[in-house]
């Protein structure tokens, strides 16, 4: 089928799996996000290519907010303690994924840049956790926030407005093919709002003040001189309006991965409906304490600058810092605009899956993958090692990859039959741009026979042997993967009891594993490889 194609906010390049006879490594990335609400840790596995993979994510609510106090304000020593806390567990989390310090990068945004004390705790966080933290200004806050952006969504080409809305303050930037054209930062933040704003019938006195910090910005009329072809929203809070839209809180939510002023509207007035708490609480959980504020901030935003729709991106600041140290990494070889096939795969399993299920579809393509390069770079395997590596080439791990990321999509609508409903989202919804037809069905082939019954031979083309024969080596690979993962198999197993010595690490433990519930793929795997 032809292929169409610092220390801590932190920045990590290491082997995620390696090959015994391989020289390449997968790479891992992190990035720390030291924000006014919420810490975040980000660990990416990534490549040139352009393939980019959240691998790990947590997230800390350490609310350096609640110190905000009108200006000059100080982070209290309560608050640091908590943040020391937060970055103590991440720095355990980064050293647990063999993670380089020397990789990776540490950023901090509004609470800590605008408090009296940055020195002193940027200090702090050095000289206890040994994390060097680089305080962003809000132009470069917002830069970066464009750059994550552009890993999610195919609006490379376009001039985008992306807006931010964080907990101390909310980034606009209209940004071009990667490069930042108008840049700022606004004090007007979810967290800063609610502690000013505290009750729903200042409501309208938050709106006035809202109004009044926009208006005499002159962030509307900057904006409206360069003009913008499409608005994106990128932060924790469009996403969580974004999310409430697609689960049906207000009429007319579909789509996903956008929304339009009406909809929008419609949220809003769910959040200020005093009778409707309970539901605000349900859908929008550990957020809903700061929704109201940045809801309605963002209604304010719409209506200044006369946006219509809204497309929101699943990546933010965390996913442009690394993609930023990827560009210093590879110069002039790693694209911001690499991969937009990738990214589509990334929008689809992202939109079904909760944390979750996603956190085990990302360790299924993990185990997927070092399979794949094992199977191709194994020297003593029984089956003839130059029909394996003739058959399965790079593209083929692309297919690998993106069936494991899909393969529980379909558990949306249920547990009972869910590898046919993801096989049918993936033929039907048009949500993967950029593949042909062929690679489509296969990938949602691999999906639909993850499970069950294996496939006959014949399952994918007909009069094609080669490709059938790819698709049931790709079959058998999907299929150990996911029982691996969900039985935890590889941890389970000591691989200094391996018998077979001569063959990469993680195929032995497949060949040689005693595990009863996973005895059937064991003995596909061994069938389909003559192992």
């Amino acid at each position: 089928m032809e292929n169409k194609s610092g220390k801590w906010n932190c920045i990590t390049t290491m082997a995620l799996t390696q090959s015994s006879s391989s020289t390449q490594s997968s790479s891992l990335f992190a990035s720390i996000d030291i924000g006014t609400n919420s810490f975040k840790l980000l660990i990416v596995r990534t490549d040139p290519s352009g393939r980019f993979i959240p691998i790990h994510r947590t997230k800390h609510r350490v609310l350096l907010g609640r110190d905000v106090t009108p200006t000059p304000y100080s982070i209290s020593p309560h608050s640091t303690i908590h943040a020391l806390e937060a970055l103590s567990d991440f720095h355990n989390i980064l050293q647990s994924h063999h993670v380089a310090q020397a990789q990776t990068r540490c950023v901090a945004t509004a609470a800590v840049r605008d408090a009296h004390n940055t020195i002193a705790f940027v200090n702090s966080i050095s000289n206890n956790i040994g994390m060097k933290v680089d305080v962003l200004s809000g132009k470069e806050e917002a830069r970066l926030g464009y750059l994550g952006m552009l890993q999610f969504l195919p609006v490379y080409d376009k001039l985008a407005l992306t807006v931010d809305i964080g907990g101390g303050s909310t980034e606009f930037v209209v940004g071009f093919k990667g490069k930042s054209i108008f840049a700022t930062s606004l004090n007007l933040g979810h967290v800063v709002l609610t502690q000013r704003f505290t009750n729903k019938d200042t409501v309208p006195r938050m709106r006035e003040h809202i109004r009044s910090v926009i208006h005499e910005s002159g962030v509307v009329e900057k904006i409206k001189e360069h003009g913008f072809e499409i608005a994106v929203g990128s932060s924790g809070t469009i996403r969580a309006i974004d999310n409430a839209v697609f689960r049906g809180v207000v009429d007319g939510g579909k789509r996903g991965w956008g929304f339009s002023r009406e909809e929008l509207r419609g949220v809003v007035e769910m959040l200020c409906d005093g009778e409707r708490e309970k539901e605000k609480e349900r859908v929008f959980e550990e957020q809903s304490e700061f929704i109201v504020a940045g809801a309605v901030l963002l209604e304010e935003i719409f209506e200044m600058l006369g946006i219509q729709e809204m497309k929101v991106s699943g990546y933010s600041l965390g996913e442009g810092v690394i993609a930023e140290s990827l560009v210093k990494l590879y110069p002039g070889y790693y694209d911001l605009n690499a991969n937009a096939r990738w990214q589509s795969v990334m929008r689809l399993a992202m939109r079904f899956n909760g944390k979750k299920k996603m956190s085990s579809a990302v360790g299924c393509a993990s185990i997927a993958k070092d399979i794949f390069e094992s199977l191709r770079n194994c020297k003593d395997q029984a089956r003839n090692k130059v029909e394996l590596a003739s058959l399965l080439i790079e593209n083929d791990l692309e297919y690998l990859e993106a069936a494991s990321l899909l393969h529980n999509i379909g558990l949306v609508t249920g547990k009972k039959g869910y590898h046919k409903q993801s096989y049918h989202i993936i033929m039907n919804g048009g949500h993967l741009c950029d593949y042909n037809p062929e690679e489509v069905k296969l990938i949602a082939l691999l999906t639909r026979h993850h499970r069950k019954k294996f496939p006959k031979s014949d399952s994918f083309m007909e009069n094609h042997k080669e490709e059938n024969q790819k698709f049931i080596y790709l079959c058998a690979i999907i299929r150990i993967s996911v029982a691996l993962q969900q039985h935890d198999a590889l941890k389970s197993q000591d691989s200094s009891d391996a018998k077979n010595q001569h063959l990469p690490t993680i195929i032995q433990h497949i060949v040689d594993n005693t595990i009863p519930e996973l005895r059937q793929e064991t003995h596909n795997f061994k069938t389909v490889f003559e192992l």
